[in-house]
């Protein structure tokens, strides 16, 4: 089973409500079997799910994409490489190529459609991707190199691993861009974690058309559910969106979740919030993992 938690804006308590899902969830097998969660942290501009899961990372590998290379010596400047680039890579100027490179998609197009066969593919590194465990927890997550522009390539990379478990967490990036809908392919389940302020209501409404339009079951947590106002629950009745779980804001979370502690180890009541939560989840998907 792989479930995603995705939130529409950053600071809504995403990863607070992903690493104690699957703490919670590891516990349960703990000694069943080895290695039977996994989680997965996508956010790889800002990853910071080992905060609180603190993995040891057994291995590192960098993460390649495709450029071209141009061998100006064959190269007659036709500009047919520039004409069938989609991203505007590449300018072709009088004896002259100037290559884009963060805009680069990895395409192939130019190499393709080169009449002189001038160019090659070469590899860049844009990102790395870390594995490790925490206890009996398997752990991976990407890293964007700084100033790349493009991180689904770094997004897939980490996903690779999703397979490897019964369970798995994928700790979506905010919003509902390219990195949002390379993070959420190929899932079961969705957790959409939000807040009770408008911004959290426009930004969960923009998520939702997205699963809808994705075809991805998806239920809300309510973080903070005791700030802001009503209108995020009035919109979910609306919309008959189920709510699983509501987070009040408290003072004994927020000091456990600053010192980078498991809510689900040390307060009691959240242990069985979760615990709740993830026994609605099996049973909206009706399975038993």
């Amino acid at each position: 089973m792989k479930i995603a938690v995705a939130s529409g804006k950053g600071g809504t308590g995403k990863t607070t409500v992903s690493t104690n899902l699957a703490k919670l969830i590891e516990k349960e097998y703990e000694k069943k079997e080895d290695h039977r969660v996994w989680f997965l942290d996508c956010d790889v501009e800002e990853p910071n799910a080992h905060l609180f899961l603190k993995p040891s990372f057994t291995a590192s590998k960098p993460v390649l994409v495709k450029v071209p290379q141009i061998d100006l010596e064959k190269c007659d400047y036709c500009a047919r490489c520039s004409e069938v680039c989609a991203f505007n890579a590449l300018a072709v100027l009088k004896e002259k190529i100037i290559f884009f490179e963060h805009m680069c998609h990895s395409c192939g197009s130019c190499t393709y459609f080169c009449p002189q066969e001038a160019i090659k593919e070469v590899s860049r590194e844009v990102g790395v991707v870390q594995e490790g465990f925490c206890d009996d927890m398997g752990f991976a997550h990407g890293i964007l190199n700084v100033g790349e522009a493009i991180s689904p390539p770094v997004i897939d990379e980490v996903k690779s691993y999703q397979d490897w478990a019964r369970v798995t967490i994928i700790d979506v990036p905010p919003g509902t861009s390219c990195p949002v809908i390379a993070a959420l392919k190929d899932i079961d389940f969705c957790l959409l974690v939000t807040e009770p302020t408008p911004f959290g209501l426009n930004d969960m409404g923009l998520l939702v058309d997205l699963l809808r339009s994705l075809n991805i079951p998806f239920a809300v947590v309510i973080n903070r559910s005791d700030l802001g106002n009503e209108k995020v629950e009035m919109f979910c009745r609306e919309e008959k969106i189920p709510v699983f779980l509501k987070i009040p804001f408290d003072k004994e979370i927020a000091r456990i979740s600053a010192e980078g502690g498991s809510l689900v180890e040390e307060v009691p009541w959240v242990r069985d919030s979760f615990s709740d939560l993830w026994s609605k989840i099996k049973e909206m998907l009706g399975l038993w993992v």
